[in-house]
């Protein structure tokens, strides 16, 4: 089992920006990506950002390239994501996801990121 915990969203202005992080613990070592992913109300959870464990392939939601980056700390076991240049269209619950080698996915409570307008 894997356990995911975020935080570091909240409220900012437009163009304004976040990080969030994601803190993994349990059986990590079968992990094989980390991504971000979000949803608004009445629509389906959206992938934001996805990174293969070991840094070498990242992808990005089109929407997001150029402000978002993600990242993360092997030895804090925490995957990052950095949110610049925010937009009010960003506004989304947040979801750290992990998926295994066996594909087993894990999911994070949810963090609410608003950007004013």
């Amino acid at each position: 089992q894997v356990q995911l915990v975020e935080s570091g969203g909240g409220l900012v202005q437009a163009g304004g920006s976040l990080r969030l992080s994601c803190a993994a613990s349990g059986t990590i070592s079968r992990i094989n990506y980390m991504s971000w992913y979000r949803q608004t109300p009445g629509k389906q959870r959206e992938l934001v950002a996805r990174m293969t464990v070991d840094g070498v392939s990242i992808n990005y939601a089109d929407s997001v390239k150029g402000r978002f980056t993600i990242s993360g700390d092997s030895a804090k076991n925490t995957v990052y994501l950095q949110m610049n240049s925010l937009k009010p269209e960003d506004t989304a619950v947040y979801y750290c996801n992990a998926l295994s080698k066996f594909l087993s996915n894990y999911w994070g409570q949810g963090t609410q990121v608003t950007v004013s307008s």
